[in-house]
């Protein structure tokens, strides 16, 4: 493109004539804005959305950390909960464990008893004359 054509491209309500010429000046509240004005408000604008977008990432930031809190929290109930059933569980286990065991005791001994006795009256029965 050439200079001419740029010229006249860029010409709207904005644009005033010097020395014959279309010029891109920005208006700002019905005057122009210098070079520096024009950077100072694109920096505050800049500014404004940063701070925004950085408010914005803050509260995002909250919101995953209390639901992050929330699962943990979620998560520890859960597991408790599981370990204090584990622990009644366990505990009505043992005590049938124990009960069995206490049996089997029992019946062994019994045994133990009444082959005690059989021998005995087997050696009564031995040592015994018979009435030939």
């Amino acid at each position: 493109m050439s200079q001419a054509t740029i010229e006249i491209e860029v010409a709207s309500c904005c644009n005033i004539v010097i020395y014959g010429r279309f010029h891109n000046y920005p208006m700002f509240r019905g005057r122009m804005m210098g070079n520096q004005e024009e950077q100072s408000l694109k920096e505050a604008k800049r500014v404004e959305k940063s701070a925004a977008e950085e408010a914005e990432r803050l509260a995002r930031e909250q919101e995953r950390k209390k639901a992050y809190w929330a699962r943990e929290q979620a998560m520890e109930e859960a597991r408790k909960e599981k370990e204090a059933k584990r622990v009644e569980k366990s505990a009505a286990e043992e005590a049938e464990r124990l009960a069995r065991e206490q049996a089997r005791r029992e019946a062994y001994l019994a045994r133990e008893k009444a082959t005690a006795e059989a021998q005995e009256a087997r050696k009564r029965k031995a040592e015994k004359p018979s009435p030939e």
